[in-house]
This record gives C-alpha cells, sequence and structure tokens, in this order.
C-alpha cells in the first residue's frame, strides 16, 4: 500500500479498489454490499459515470460523481494501422500520455519467403500470452475475432534498452493501478463490434516490474472473477530481467501469470551493451530466477529477443542462445528490430532471422516470427514513445 512521506497510508484510487475496499470507502447513503455492486460497474462493465449505475441509491450516486473517476483516463489520439491494430494515445488525469495497443486477429500460417525453414509467423505479443495458442486450431469464423491489448506501466522508462523508442526521455513517472487499469477499462469500449479481450500484455511503455505494487495490484483487478475476470494464463508480464521482482511475481501469484524475458544476447558483454540493466543483474542471475519460477505443469516462460542487424543477429549468437536456455521450459519468440527514430540500429534481413530460427528449432525449442503489427502508426514492438521526447538520435557503437 502507498503512503505519504508520513507514512500514512494514502487513500486507493477509485480505479484501482477491490469490492471489499469500496464497501470500506462508500459515502452518504451506501451499504456494504453496495460495494460490490459498484466493483462490477467500474470493472466488469467499465462504466465510470455514476447516474448510469441504475441499481444505487440516488444519494450514493451523488457521492460517486465527485470522486471524476472518468477523468481517470481518456483518449487523446486513435491511429489505426492498416492490419486493424490500433495506437491509442491515451491522457492521464495530470495531463501526461501513455499509449497502448489494440492487436486483433492472432493467427498462424507460414512465411511466404524462399527457405527451408517452415517459419510460422505469429503475432509474439498475443502468443506470449496464450500458452500454446500457436498450435491451436484455427478459431471458429463466426467467433468474435479475439483480441489482444499491450498495456503500459510507466511515463517513459529507466531502463534504457538502445532499440527501445519508450526510453528515449527517460523515466518520469511510475502509473497508478488505476491507470493500468483505466487503459483496459478504455481499450474495450474502442472495441469493434465483432471483437472480444483475449489477452493482456504488460508490454507497453515502462518496465513493469519497476513499479511492481501498482503492477500487483493491476493484476489482481484485471484477473478479479467479478470484474473484468481474465483468466491469469492470458496474462503475461513482460521484464527486461528485475531479478527480485520475478522471484516476487513468483510467489505472489504462484506462477501462474505468464512471464515473458526480454534477453536479446547469450553472453553479457553484449547483453549489457543492449539493455543496461544487465549490469546490474548479469545473465547466471537472470537464469538462476527462471529456474527458480514456479510455473505450474505445462506452463512455459516467453523468451523475447529482438534481432538486430551485426550485433546478436549470427548463428553463432543462436548456438549461444540455444547452449544458455538449455534445461529451461521455454519457448522463443524472435523480434527483427522496428527502427525508432532514437537509433541508427537497423533489422537483419528476413533470410538472417530465419536461419536463427531454423537454429532454435533444431536445438528442440519451439521458436517463432513476430508478425510485425501496427508499425506504419509505430504502435509496433519498441515502437512506443513518450509524447513530446525529442528523437536524438543515438549512432550505436558497439
Amino acid at each position: 500500500m502507498a503512503r505519504d512521506p508520513n507514512g500514512v497510508a494514502a487513500p486507493v484510487p477509485p480505479l484501482a479498489r477491490t469490492p471489499e475496499e469500496w464497501a470500506a470507502t462508500l459515502g452518504p447513503g451506501g451499504r456494504p454490499f453496495h460495494g460490490r455492486q459498484i466493483f462490477k460497474w467500474v470493472q466488469a462493465r467499465g462504466v465510470l459515470e455514476a447516474e448510469r449505475m441504475t441499481d444505487l441509491p440516488k444519494e450514493l450516486r451523488g457521492s460517486l460523481a465527485g470522486l471524476g473517476m472518468e477523468r481517470t483516463i481518456a483518449v487523446a489520439e486513435e491511429r489505426r494501422s492498416t492490419d486493424d491494430t490500433r495506437k491509442l494515445l491515451v491522457r492521464l488525469a495530470d495531463g501526461a500520455t501513455v499509449e497502448t495497443v489494440l492487436i486483433p486477429g492472432v493467427t498462424g500460417g507460414k512465411t511466404d519467403l524462399p527457405s527451408p525453414v517452415l517459419a510460422r509467423e505469429v503475432d509474439a505479443d498475443a502468443a506470449a500470452a496464450v500458452e500454446d495458442e500457436e498450435d491451436s486450431e484455427p478459431s471458429d469464423p463466426d467467433e468474435p475475432v479475439r483480441v489482444t491489448q499491450c498495456i503500459s506501466t510507466q511515463v517513459g522508462c529507466a531502463m534504457g534498452c538502445v532499440f527501445c523508442a519508450s526510453g528515449v526521455a527517460g523515466l518520469k513517472r511510475h502509473l497508478g493501478a488505476d491507470e493500468i487499469v483505466g487503459q483496459v477499462l478504455i481499450g474495450r469500449s474502442r472495441l469493434d463490434p465483432n471483437e472480444r479481450l483475449r489477452n493482456v500484455v504488460y508490454m507497453g511503455m515502462g518496465e513493469p516490474l519497476h513499479n511492481y505494487d501498482a503492477t500487483a495490484r493491476s493484476l489482481r483487478l484485471l484477473t478479479h472473477r467479478e470484474g473484468i475476470g481474465l483468466s491469469a494464463r492470458r496474462v503475461t508480464v513482460s521484464t527486461s530481467g528485475l531479478v527480485p521482482e520475478i522471484a516476487r511475481l513468483g510467489v505472489d501469484f504462484e506462477g501462474n501469470i505468464g512471464l515473458a524475458i526480454s534477453l536479446h544476447a547469450a553472453d553479457d558483454e553484449t547483453r549489457t551493451r543492449l539493455m543496461p540493466i544487465n549490469k546490474k543483474y548479469p545473465l547466471p542471475v537472470l537464469m538462476d530466477a527462471l529456474r527458480a519460477y514456479p510455473l505450474p505443469r505445462r506452463r512455459r516462460i516467453t523468451i523475447e529477443y529482438t534481432l538486430v542487424a551485426g550485433r546478436n543477429d549470427s548463428n553463432l549468437e543462436a548456438k549461444k542462445v540455444a547452449k544458455l536456455l538449455r534445461g529451461l521450459p521455454v519457448k522463443v519468440n524472435l523480434i527483427p528490430m522496428n527502427p525508432i527514430a532514437a537509433s541508427t540500429l537497423e533489422p537483419p534481413t528476413m533470410r538472417g532471422v530465419l536461419e536463427f530460427q531454423q537454429i532454435l528449432c533444431d536445438a528442440g525449442y519451439s521458436c517463432f516470427i513476430r508478425k510485425r503489427r501496427g508499425d506504419d502508426v509505430s504502435a509496433a514492438c519498441g515502437q512506443l514513445a513518450l509524447l513530446g521526447a525529442k528523437p536524438k538520435v543515438r549512432v550505436n557503437r558497439m
């Protein structure tokens, strides 16, 4: 629980309250059972305007109206890609902005490039959230289109990964659990009539485990059976490798929340150049944390590997990755780097990506190539950026 400088517990924001917390904070006209009703209105139905909560007493609705829940988060701009991926720029109550992405239609299919590899492309964000989704049968054409939402946890980012736009301006502040959950509530309201929210991935702006308390509370809210009600196996948290918090996540959620690791290199020297966090938590320490993570049966950790031309994309690097991950229950998502304005780094050729994948497949790993989604509206992996951040180009001499 957050506390002020005097050590006094800070009040929980309305969008972050559990039914029990609502019951304990009701104003005039409220009774304990109303806490559960309000929670359902807010979380399950996405209704933030008190006057629409028609089964509540008028006096209680009046007190709720003063909370201004609808001002927590609002869509400032929406950009729709040619592939129907949507990037929402959302404005928070203090004027700060973050981005969240709606990704429709997780499908599998062979690449159309000549290669000895029968390489299937999947949306790796979504596949990370759905264990073995890539092996499932195609969905019934009459069923709603499944949508994965990628959400943010910080305004900016402190991790400084060289291939990611989110950290260009550094970390401005953490998001509250209400602002994290608010992205999902507002994202659901923007779904097309034939779409259904299927998965949520914490892969947007910021490092989720750097903002652990708000991330954990938001996870409990998103998976609450009387709220949005997502299955824990449909939610994935991605981290650059904050080892103590990985252990904490495993204990707090008994391994049921999906875990994705941004790896991006198989030796400490290369990884530190790409990801400064590796100085604090080098690969041997990170691998020990992954071995200790309490995975349920038949679940795997997702390894995310951004391929950067001339840096970490050689066949030798692929063999090093295969050796590093040996014995771990993992699947690998290869992500050809998406260009960003703040870096001169570039993606490898698709032939090189396929060769990298073949080596990992031959080593016995399930390895998939991320299908580029939403890059025409800068909504692809690594392209979410802080509004107003100046993209001063970094010439990367690695």
